[in-house]
């Protein structure tokens, strides 16, 4: 099957959520690791984090605003189009992501303004989509 062709089922996370940038020699601060969803990243220029708005604090650089959709998995390591089919929906729609991939399967990351626009885009190109309860 080509990529383009390739289908998906997403859920959307209830919860709104940040992305937050700290010093790469920052530690791990405690709310960066709550919640049901968060991700944080090290590299030699910045300690990276994703989590709930509502647990950022005052004063930590950060951009709100952003609504996450859970690809259906889990896929295999190797297994390529997974993200290719996802984002050229969006690409073709004129939005940006962030994306997040783990061990079994990929998290979309869009600016909750154009969270409808990025879901009639997925729709259009076959994907499914669902959204979980609101907690």
């Amino acid at each position: 099957m080509t990529t383009a062709l390739r289908r998906f089922e997403l859920t959307l996370l209830p919860e709104r959520f940040a992305i937050s940038q700290l010093a790469a020699n920052a530690p791990i601060p405690e709310w960066a690791t709550q919640g049901t969803f968060f991700s944080v990243t090290r590299t030699s220029d910045e300690l990276s984090v994703v989590c709930e708005h509502a647990r950022v604090p005052a004063g930590v650089r950060s951009q709100p605003g952003w609504s996450v959709l859970r690809v259906h998995g889990p896929f295999a390591l190797m297994e390529t189009g997974v993200l290719s089919s996802l984002a050229s929906s969006l690409a073709e729609a004129k939005l940006s992501l962030f994306t997040i991939s783990t061990f079994d399967t990929d998290y979309l990351l869009v600016s909750s303004e154009s969270l409808s626009a990025a879901v009639s885009a997925l729709e259009r190109s076959g994907h499914k989509i669902h959204r979980s309860e609101t907690k």
